[in-house]
């Protein structure tokens, strides 16, 4: 083989060699997808507050003080009591809570009365709604009942002045399936349309692109 050979077959396997270091580097350094998880709320009209890290549960024993008090959900949705370690709390109505509590503290007290109450209100993740893009603010937004697009805005502080609010759009996960609807967020905002306010529902993604043009 001459020289010009040798030279010609070593470019080839230098690039050989670099496009297999390529398809090694990035079937080693992709990250797995995220999965996307539904709110538990599928309509306006079934809205329950659910517990979630970080909010302050009160929990009132009747007639059981010493085992009654104020506790911090843990970043697990858990709670930990005078008398049980771990309970899991978040995704939870207040509700639902007391239910469960009386049968575990079934064990211990006869026949408990519980009442439950929340302070914090920052829910599961699941439950909050999410701007990103071109708002003034982008932000997770804790949801609160019969919230609409113009309250979530306003909540936000509007639009930038390179938004293309009129392409924006709203993710929401129904039946498993991410689902897209178009928003004019410029109508509603600039022009006043209230006919484009339309409902929120907890887990809602609202993305706002930037106007290029």
């Amino acid at each position: 083989m001459d020289n010009k050979n040798k030279s010609e077959f070593a470019v080839k396997i230098l690039i050989l060699l670099v496009c297999v270091l390529a398809m090694i580097g990035c079937s080693t350094n992709r990250l797995p997808t995220a999965t996307v998880k539904p709110s538990a709320i599928a309509s306006v009209d079934d809205y329950q507050y659910l517990i979630g890290p970080g909010d302050s549960v009160n929990i009132f024993v009747w007639r059981n003080p010493e085992v009654s008090g104020s506790f911090m959900v843990r970043p697990d949705g858990m709670i930990t009591t005078s008398l049980v370690e771990d309970i899991p709390v978040s995704g939870k109505t207040p509700t639902q809570l007391a239910r469960e509590i009386e049968v575990v503290l079934g064990q211990y007290i006869k026949s408990p009365i519980v009442t439950v109450s929340v302070g914090g209100f920052v829910g599961p993740f699941t439950e909050q709604v999410r701007v990103i893009g071109e708002a003034s603010n982008p932000m997770a937004v804790n949801y609160r009942q019969n919230m609409t697009l113009l309250d979530l805005m306003i909540q936000v502080g509007g639009l930038t002045e390179f938004a293309n609010g009129n392409s924006a759009v709203l993710v929401r996960v129904i039946n498993g399936e991410q689902t897209e609807f178009e928003l004019e967020l410029d109508d509603l905002i600039k022009q006043g349309d209230i006919s484009a306010n339309v409902d929120i529902l907890p887990g809602d993604i609202i993305i706002i692109p930037e106007d290029w043009f």
